[in-house]
């Protein structure tokens, strides 16, 4: 059975953002002017995923406007002979997006959860909008394609530096063939030292549906909520799940200082913000250079 739903967690409090997410989604903040939650559809798009299901909480409402059509707005853009505008306002609503809303903020794994009856007895894609990756070949069709091999769950890694390991998900590989590993076992934010080692799950899976059974035990674990990788330890209990370190550049947007790289990261590898931006950049870094 090939890969066609997704899931895109978005309920959290976005709180590292406060004051911006009291009343605006973590999900809409824009890099540079694109919410980041379209870049997180965009990639599941264009590796052929063809429902989304995002879960959402309170106050997260601009997210479905945003994947609607807006008809004013788009005639307005019309009349004004603003074809490039239209073209980006019309894209982000030609996809098939459904709607779950978690009742309470108990973790990631109860997210997940929260979409099972959308997702049924198939294989699932799942894709957290913390992490953008640039890739010819997007992160999420590379899983698809190892999924397609092996016909197991496989999980997104890549290699962190050994102090930010307790942040992650982290995997202890038993072999690795072509970037595929077997795993041991997965540990959810080990403290620092004991991590098995530097390799991070990194926000994009394939599951099978299997992983609901555990899910549904809704046991508590680091941060006192229910963890998708613990699930994922149990499920690789009773059939094998693979970790696979995917090829691409991940900018992590869950941080502010790691989010503020990334936009200017993006904005230099756009044609009309480039030279501005860096003349811009030079003229920030003379000023700040101690006269002699």
């Amino acid at each position: 059975m090939s890969i066609k739903k997704a899931i895109i967690p978005a309920a959290g409090l976005g709180t590292r953002f406060l004051p911006a997410t009291k009343a605006m989604p973590k999900e809409m903040l824009p890099i540079v002017d694109r919410p980041t939650i379209e870049y997180i559809v965009e990639e599941a798009v264009d590796s052929g995923i063809e429902d989304i299901i995002i879960v959402t909480g309170k106050g997260k409402r601009a997210i479905e406007d945003h994947f609607d059509s807006a008809y004013e707005l788009e005639e307005n853009l019309l009349k004004k002979g603003k074809y490039d505008l239209l073209e980006k306002v019309q894209k982000s609503a030609n996809v098939e997006i459904h709607y779950i809303r978690q009742k309470e903020p108990k973790g990631l794994g109860h997210a997940i959860w929260s979409a099972r009856k959308f997702i049924g007895n198939e294989p699932f894609a799942v894709l957290l909008g913390d992490d953008i990756v640039q890739n010819k070949i997007p992160c999420l069709k590379q899983l698809i394609s190892v999924y397609e091999d092996t016909r197991s769950s496989v999980i997104g890694v890549q290699q962190v530096s050994e102090d930010e390991t307790n942040r992650y998900g982290i995997i202890d590989p038993l072999s690795n063939r072509d970037r595929l590993y077997e795993v041991n076992r997965f540990v959810e934010k080990p403290p620092l030292g004991t991590a098995p080692s530097n390799l991070a799950i990194i926000g994009r899976y394939i599951l099978t549906p299997e992983i609901f059974s555990f899910l549904e035990e809704h046991n508590i674990g680091a941060g006192g909520e229910i963890q998708l990788t613990d699930a994922i330890e149990q499920l690789n209990k009773t059939q094998k799940v693979f970790a696979f370190e995917f090829i691409g550049k991940r900018y992590d947007v869950g941080e502010k200082l790691d989010f503020i790289k990334t936009t200017i990261d993006l904005a230099l590898q756009r044609d009309d913000l480039r030279e501005p931006l860096l003349q811009y950049m030079k003229q920030k870094e003379n000023r700040n250079t101690p006269s002699i």
